[in-house]
């Protein structure tokens, strides 16, 4: 496998494993002080992995869960990056084929470009900027939610199981342990002084998202539940990405050091939006 790639370098920044054979993702993701807030493959999640990109169905193709066949029959699909991605300066660019179950057909081209942030001595922020491209139709879809779970599809944080106290904080000042749906332009997660505060951009699909998220008090149905967020941006049904016509999804994921409020968090996302 190719090195995972680093930004910065020092003991507060993140990691891009862009080479998995599965999922490319960010893992770890660490405060500028030095706490790691990401975790990969819970035991009942495994497919959970850091920060990461994908849609749930695509055409039916599950890209989400990574059942084995003796499970599910139909297998599921990954994303391969076509060789390494480029590095200048603080942003890693590079394309991904997302390749179906058969592990021949890409279904969707990914382009896809992180950029690191400096946000002072207490913050940072990556940068999502994705681009996804079809050779023929494709219905990009998510599993509708049951009361329990799904409606997720698209970007995703998933923290460690043992980062204690966390609680949910959204853009009218809600705060919770879980929500499912929440419409909101941003979800802070913070506790025993860290956090991440993901952002949606004014230019994507279903603005404000509807957010899918549970911290680490409001986990239970097991440690693969905890401390989760989602922008669920089809949580509202499947859209179609005609041929040659790119659907651009724009984020930014702030790992910081103390406890955002509601203002800190709301000037996050304006100058961010501005």
């Amino acid at each position: 496998m190719g090195e995972p790639i680093v930004v910065p370098a020092g003991a507060g920044g993140w990691t891009y494993a862009w080479d998995h054979p599965r999922k490319p993702h960010v893992h770890p993701a660490a405060t500028p002080g030095g706490t790691v807030l990401t975790q990969v493959e819970p035991a009942d999640h495994p497919w959970q992995r850091g920060i990461w990109f994908v849609v749930k169905l695509v055409d039916g193709d599950n890209f989400w869960e990574e059942w084995p066949r003796s499970l599910v029959p139909e297998g599921y699909g990954v994303q391969r990056h076509v060789g390494p991605p480029t590095v200048d300066g603080d942003t890693v660019t590079g394309s991904i084929e997302w390749v179906r179950p058969d592990r021949e057909t890409v279904a969707v081209t990914e382009r896809r470009r992180l950029t690191h942030v400096d946000l002072g001595d207490d913050a940072y922020a990556i940068d999502w900027h994705v681009t996804l491209t079809a050779g023929t139709p494709v219905e990009l879809d998510r599993t509708p939610h049951d009361g329990t779970w799904g409606g997720y599809s698209g970007l995703a944080f998933r923290g460690r199981a043992d980062w204690t106290g966390t609680r949910l904080l959204l853009d009218d000042g809600t705060t919770a342990d879980r929500v499912a749906p929440h419409r909101s332009r941003w979800c802070d997660i913070s506790g025993s002084g860290v956090g991440a505060c993901v952002l949606d951009h004014p230019s994507n699909p279903s603005h404000p998202v509807d957010f899918y998220a549970t911290c680490r008090a409001g986990a239970g149905y097991g440690e693969g539940w905890a401390n989760t967020v989602y922008p669920a941006f089809l949580w509202h049904g499947p859209i179609t990405l005609e041929a040659g016509e790119p659907l651009e999804l724009r984020y930014r994921v702030v790992i910081h050091d103390g406890e955002w409020d509601l203002a800190t968090a709301d000037a996050a996302w304006r100058h961010w939006a501005a």
